[in-house]
């Protein structure tokens, strides 16, 4: 399928206002990319909204807790925004967690995990999975039911919920029901995915802004057999939570996210894997302008009230 006109449009708008990552300090994409916010809409109301921390092995991690109108105690969504590990915080993804909160009718808790290159791999995974296992063991404080906790997240954040997840498992806690992985980080940036070689350049994200992510997270001479930094090259996926995987057709991490996919597939994990044909990375929390992010969204929703429904 050829790509979106709404994305087209998006990306010739883009172009003409920011210059990319990659070629800027750290201080100017984290100010760039509130350039994008306006792609994800007027955000909704929420019944509460709150800032509050939570502890973690560097001390207290701010999140952001978002309670629809509903019964308690309502499952819960651990959600992680994106942003290449550098950029991006609770305010970035502020909207799509609103969003969530309503549509799953679940509590959502943002986690402002600590960012890269001030605080490299794993700072954020530590952070991200106390984060969960603290708010699994304290669900109640969020009018949230402890046997239902799941987590997500978008590109960088979809890593760290694919990370969590594993260690979860491997730690013996919390007790997760689901994983949202919207075209989620799982390898090293451009190992022979095709979608790299057709989707590197032109397409908002490209393969020499994931190369400066990943430096700035981790360095050239990472360890890209810790299953925590590349879950795809984990020695087993099995025992991790159902998984919803979405990925974009012109994403240059389409194909690591597939990866991801059939591996858990392969390991008896239930899975269900959707491509957006015609959108590009990032597509998810711009409703305002995709109707391919309004369908994402949707099905995102519907798969986790499913989730939350089987127990």
């Amino acid at each position: 399928m050829p790509l979106d006109p709404e994305c087209q449009m998006l990306i010739d708008q883009l172009e003409g206002t920011m210059r990319p990552f990659n070629e800027l300090s750290v201080a100017e994409a984290r100010a760039s990319i509130g350039a994008l916010a306006a792609a994800s809409g007027v955000p909704e109301e929420v019944a509460h909204v709150e800032n509050r921390t939570v502890p973690g092995p560097a001390g207290e991690i701010p999140v952001r807790v978002y309670r629809p109108q509903g019964a308690e105690p309502l499952p819960v969504l651990v959600y992680f925004h994106g942003g290449g590990w550098v950029i991006g915080n609770l305010d970035t993804h502020d909207p799509v967690c609103r969003h969530l909160a309503n549509a799953v009718g679940c509590v959502v808790v943002s986690v402002d995990y600590r960012l890269a290159p001030e605080h490299p791999y794993p700072a954020a995974v530590e952070d991200t999975y106390a984060a969960a296992a603290w708010i699994a063991q304290n669900a109640a404080v969020f009018g949230g039911d402890p046997r239902r906790i799941a987590v997500g997240g978008d590109s960088a954040g979809g890593n760290l919920a694919a990370a969590v997840s594993l260690m979860a498992r491997d730690r013996g806690r919390p007790h997760l029901v689901f994983q949202l992985l919207v075209y989620p980080v799982t390898d090293v940036p451009g190992t022979d995915y095709p979608s790299y070689r057709e989707n590197g350049e032109g397409y908002f994200l490209t393969a020499d802004m994931m190369h400066w992510f990943w430096n700035h997270y981790c360095g050239a001479k990472a360890n890209v057999a810790d299953p925590y930094l590349c879950p795809v090259r984990a020695k087993d996926v099995a025992k991790t939570p159902p998984a919803f995987v979405v990925t974009a057709e012109f994403d240059p991490l389409r194909d690591e996210g597939e990866a991801y996919a059939r591996r858990l597939r392969e390991a008896g994990v239930p899975v269900e894997l959707k491509r957006y044909p015609g959108m590009i990375h990032g597509f998810f929390g711009m409703s305002a302008l995709l109707a391919g992010a309004r369908q994402a969204t949707a099905d995102a929703a519907a798969a986790l009230r499913s989730a939350f429904a089987r127990l």
